[in-house]
């Protein structure tokens, strides 16, 4: 895995943080020592998705970056038939993910999109999942979005929402993230990498709170929401169309 050192170096200017074929080199390491229990959501995504997949239906992952979930699908699945549409903005990480699916079993069974998640079609859907790339999407658009995938999903369909979120208390909020870049330390990144990236990221990813994203889906039609995973600031969610 080739370690993420995107920020090592002092930059005279901050340019804004993008998913560049950089980016997409290490992107691995990358998830691991900033995303928490990343593995795990993932994991039990996978099973989820099984849980919930109706045959004759799409799967959908929007911002699907280089296929983690995808490759996780195919061996959760197995010989059991599904289909899905990956879709990403991102031209090296489609490309990353294309060259992973190369010689793997079933891999026909993942249709792969380069465009950005509001311009495809959510249609016969009984599984939608949105890792971490909600939060990159201007706010004004958000709401369109998650209308969009109701509408799209079968009766008894899930959307599977991990996001980056923000309290709406400003001490917890503090916490949060007093103890997520105490995370980062210790995952090797240096107060210099910490610091750029965040600048890096300001205006780029705007985080909402957990009640945000509750109120959303709410209004757009799901009957039940559940938060199943949370770490300070990251937060992983279920919610069902009736």
């Amino acid at each position: 895995m080739k370690k993420d050192r995107v920020f090592a170096q002092k930059q005279t200017v901050i340019t804004p943080f993008r998913f560049s074929r950089e980016v997409a080199a290490v992107f691995d390491d990358m998830l691991v020592r900033s995303v928490p229990f990343y593995a795990e959501a993932l994991k039990q995504q996978a099973r989820m998705a099984k849980r919930f997949y109706q045959p004759g239906s799409q799967i959908y992952d929007l911002g699907c970056s280089h296929g983690n979930m995808g490759i996780l699908l195919l061996d959760s699945f197995g010989a059991d038939d599904f289909s899905m549409i990956a879709v990403d903005n991102s031209p090296p990480m489609i490309e990353k993910y294309r060259n992973r699916l190369k010689g793997k079993k079933g891999g026909d069974r993942i249709h792969l999109v380069c465009a950005g998640m509001t311009d495809i079609p959510v249609t016969n859907a009984s599984v939608v999942i949105i890792n971490l790339t909600l939060q990159f999407l201007p706010p004004e658009f958000r709401d369109a979005l998650i209308e969009h995938i109701f509408k799209g999903l079968q009766p008894g369909g899930v959307l599977l929402l991990t996001e980056k979120t923000a309290s709406r208390d400003g001490d917890m909020a503090d916490l949060e993230l007093e103890f997520y870049r105490q995370f980062k330390r210790e995952n090797g990144y240096s107060e210099l990498e910490i610091s750029q990236k965040r600048d890096a990221l300001e205006k780029v990813l705007i985080p909402e709170a957990v009640e945000d994203h509750e109120q959303r889906l709410t209004t757009a039609g799901f009957s039940r929401f559940n938060v199943w995973l949370k770490w300070f600031n990251f937060t992983s969610m279920l919610a069902v169309k009736a």
